[in-house]
C-alpha cells in the first residue's frame, strides 16, 4: 500500500506528464508511461480533477491542465504583457495627448489590463479590471473582426441611442480586417470615441488589443487617421517583439 508521501510523489509526476505532453494523454498512456496500475492512475487523477490541476476532455478523453493551472499561466502571460507592452502604451499616450488602454478577449467580452490616463480633465473612466462586450468596443471589435473572440447571439443594447444589428456588425468586421483597425462611438457610452489595433503573437494569432479613447469633442473624425496611423506602428513593433512576422517577412 502506498504511503502519503508516495501518493504525493506520484500524483506530482502523473501532473508533471499532463502538463508536458503535446496531446492530451489518456488514462492508458499515463499508466503506461508512469509504471503504475491503471486503477491508481485513475485514482490519483481523480484527486487532481477534483481540485482542477487536471480535467478530462469528455468522458473518455485525455487529460489536460485543470482550470487552476490554466488561471496560473494566464496570470503570468498577462502581467509579461503588461510589462513588454509599457514602452508601447506610453509613446501612445505621449503623442495623442489621450488615454491608451491593453486589453484581452475574456469569456465573451474585453478584459483591461493596462491604462495610461490622459492629462486632461476630461478624459476616460479607468477601465483596468473592468470588462465590457466586445461588440460596443474597439478593442471588442478587434477581436470579434480578427478571430479572438465568437459574436455573441444577443447583442446587448447598451444606449438608448444604440441598436446594433447582427448584419451590419458583420459588415462592419469586414471593414476592421480591411484596414486593420476598429473604431467604437457613442457605443458603449454616449461622446466616448475609441479607437484599436490587434496585438499578434508568433503564431499570427491576435492575442490583445491597445485603444486610444477620449470623449468626441476631442477624438473628431479627422484625428483618427493619423492615430490610427500611430497605433499601428505601435501595435506592430509590440507583435514583432512577441515574436509576429508579417507575411512576405523573411
Amino acid at each position: 500500500m502506498q504511503t502519503g508521501t508516495q501518493a504525493i510523489d506520484r500524483a506530482a509526476q502523473l501532473l508533471v506528464q499532463v502538463v508536458e505532453a503535446e496531446q492530451p494523454p489518456t488514462v492508458g498512456e499515463l499508466a503506461g508511461s508512469s509504471g503504475l496500475p491503471k486503477s491508481t492512475v485513475s485514482r490519483l487523477l481523480r484527486a487532481l480533477e477534483r481540485n482542477g490541476l487536471v480535467q478530462r476532455e469528455g468522458p473518455r478523453g485525455g487529460l489536460r491542465p485543470g482550470p487552476v493551472l490554466v488561471n496560473l499561466a494566464r496570470r503570468d502571460g498577462e502581467a509579461d504583457l503588461i510589462e513588454l507592452a509599457g514602452p508601447e502604451l506610453r509613446r501612445l499616450a505621449d503623442r495623442t495627448g489621450e488615454t491608451v488602454n491593453l486589453a484581452v478577449p475574456g469569456d465573451g467580452q474585453a478584459e483591461y489590463l493596462a491604462q495610461i490616463e490622459t492629462g486632461h480633465f476630461l478624459g476616460s473612466t479607468n477601465w483596468i479590471g473592468r470588462a465590457t462586450p466586445n461588440h460596443s468596443t474597439a478593442v471588442g471589435k478587434v477581436f470579434l473582426a480578427f478571430g479572438a473572440a465568437h459574436a455573441p447571439e444577443r447583442l446587448e443594447r447598451l444606449t438608448p441611442d444604440t441598436i446594433v444589428d447582427p448584419r451590419r456588425l458583420e459588415a462592419e468586421l469586414e471593414h476592421v480586417r480591411a484596414r486593420g483597425y476598429a473604431t467604437a462611438a457613442g457605443e458603449l457610452e454616449p461622446g466616448l470615441v475609441a479607437i484599436a489595433a490587434p496585438v499578434r503573437n508568433a503564431a499570427g494569432e491576435t492575442i490583445a488589443a491597445i485603444s486610444v479613447s477620449g470623449p468626441s469633442i476631442r477624438l473628431t473624425a479627422t484625428k483618427l487617421a493619423p492615430i490610427s496611423r500611430l497605433l499601428a506602428a505601435e501595435t506592430d513593433a509590440l507583435s514583432v517583439r512577441l515574436g509576429y512576422r508579417h507575411k512576405g517577412a523573411a
